[in-house]
């Protein structure tokens, strides 16, 4: 395992900047950013930012000195890097958190305006709030754990058209799919072919979000996987769900509205 920096050679803001990446896990890299003082802010999906004034301390702190084209090689080769469009913004990235697979694969959380993908996208999650700010969560008994409404596409659906049966599935809620607007999405990069129900080497999992006119409406679940339906407030919701992989994507999404919560 190894951090590697490139010289400070990207103007921006008046000053030059680094790149500092880890050639092994997001992980390691956060660790030595933190220990380096370098603030959370600076992290931008795959590596961090830092201005010129810090790169011969950090390679005195052990950073691995290299050229640019070298450390996005690197990169690359390490299964890490964060690919993203113009007015995305990274939330979060992991390596091999899905319980479920068994080989090896990057995560990637991405707030986006965007649509996913439509051959590459193999599931849809849909963020619901009421008009009073409460949020929407189901109970997956496979899982044992609380989410949004998800699930994956079935042959023929349309990714809104399988966001809005597993909505009505998972809390008997129907939504208006003219006001369901992308927000965002999961990407799951495998480091082999597909496997299991992820169809390509790279998924989408859209990533939708709502906000309801009525206050609590009537909810019920009717997948057999899921045992139940809650409207709860912002503090509920994240003690159930502030450790899930997707949480930083809802915080973007609704955070602003609970900001006095």
């Amino acid at each position: 395992m190894t951090i590697w920096i490139d010289p400070p050679a990207w103007p921006a803001h008046g000053r030059s900047w680094s790149h500092l990446i880890s050639d092994a896990s997001y992980d390691e890299l956060r660790t030595f950013a933190a220990r380096a003082g370098i603030p959370a802010r600076g992290f931008d999906g795959d590596h961090f930012d830092v201005p010129q004034e810090l790169y011969a301390g950090l390679v005195a702190a052990g950073a691995q000195p290299t050229g640019g084209k070298d450390l996005a090689r690197r990169l690359r080769d390490s299964g890490l890097r964060f690919q993203k469009r113009k007015g995305e913004r990274p939330l979060a990235a992991f390596r091999n958190v899905l319980s479920h697979l068994e080989v090896g694969h990057s995560l990637h959380v991405v707030a986006s305006p965007l649509a996913t993908p439509d051959e590459l996208t193999a599931a849809a999650v849909v963020f619901v709030a009421d008009a009073s700010g409460a949020l929407l969560l189901v109970h997956t008994m496979a899982r044992d754990a609380w989410g949004a409404p998800a699930g994956g596409r079935e042959p023929g659906e349309t990714v809104l058209e399988c966001a809005t049966r597993e909505t009505w599935e998972e809390s008997g809620l129907r939504v208006d799919p003219s006001r369901l607007r992308p927000c965002g999405y999961v990407r799951v990069t495998l480091d082999g072919g597909p496997t299991g129900r992820w169809p390509n080497k790279r998924n989408y999992i859209a990533c939708f979000a709502t906000v309801l006119e009525d206050v609590r409406p009537a909810i019920a679940p009717h997948d057999v996987d899921v045992d139940a339906a809650e409207w709860v407030d912002w503090p509920e919701a994240e003690r159930r769900c502030g450790d899930e992989f997707w949480w930083p994507l809802m915080v973007s999404v609704f955070a602003h509205e609970h900001s006095q919560g």
